[in-house]
């Protein structure tokens, strides 16, 4: 359940939500079409920054510090909380219904979560960071409104964490922290507002490579923690496109 792309879904949802509202007759008004005509042309630079929420999920089996299974079972962890995003991105334009472009975007997040060795110890980690760099395309439905899709590659932190008996008794241990990349798969839609202000809604999917955060106590490591997470994402935000108007 954990590999389904969740976020393609919702991105689906949100077109097929569009187009069945052309199809039920609705046409932009008359009186706005100067406006429509003044955004048509998408080629330049922007910026862009917003809020959203996000929930990971990790495989984990714990292995002896000289190799061989010691928890062999995989079990999921998960965690969830609010995160923020900045950008930088360029598009360009191709004919009147095709946009390509790059993308950076930087999230930080707080997404907390509890994550346990196979019963015996316990604690909280935090997906704290991530950064994006890709491409997107999409197409114009309307002049001011833009479906796309993005892909690209991306690296994440999830914070350390003091380890404790699950049971509840304290233990002072510790699980090192995780960085990885992967690679990412979103979509969305963009709308012009005003000037030079766009309202972007996009979900994104992040699959990252599998990895050990060792579990030591006062410094000396007794096991390793194989940890394989995804990520999902859904943000909200606004666009700045440095050249609307030309």
């Amino acid at each position: 359940m954990r590999r389904q792309l969740v976020s393609i879904a919702i991105a689906s949802t949100m077109i097929f939500a569009a187009q069945a509202a052309r199809a039920d007759g609705y046409e932009p008004a008359r009186a706005a079409a100067p406006v429509m005509l003044q955004v048509s042309n998408w080629t330049g630079f922007y910026a862009n920054g917003g809020v959203g929420y996000g929930l990971w999920d990790a495989q984990t089996t714990v292995d002896a510090l000289g190799g061989g299974c010691v928890v062999c079972t995989k079990t999921d962890h998960a965690g969830r909380g609010w995160l923020g995003e900045v950008g930088l991105g360029y598009d360009y334009q191709i004919g009147d219904k095709i946009v390509i472009g790059a993308l950076f975007n930087y999230d930080f997040s707080d997404m907390r979560g509890r994550i346990d060795d196979g019963g015996l110890l316990s604690g909280r980690t935090n997906n704290d960071s991530t950064w994006f760099v890709g491409a997107r395309a999409g197409w114009l439905m309307t002049p001011a409104v833009l479906n796309y899709w993005s892909v690209g590659y991306t690296q994440t932190h999830f914070g350390g964490s003091t380890l404790d008996f699950t049971a509840g008794a304290p233990f002072g241990g510790h699980l090192d922290s995780y960085n990885a990349g992967g690679w990412f798969l979103g979509g969305g839609l963009e709308v012009a507002m005003s000037g030079g202000w766009f309202w972007r809604s996009e979900v994104r999917y992040s699959d990252y490579s599998k990895d050990v955060r060792a579990e030591s106590f006062g410094g000396v490591p007794f096991a390793n923690l194989n940890f394989d997470p995804v990520v999902e994402t859904a943000t909200s935000e606004v666009v700045y496109k440095f050249n609307w108007g030309h």
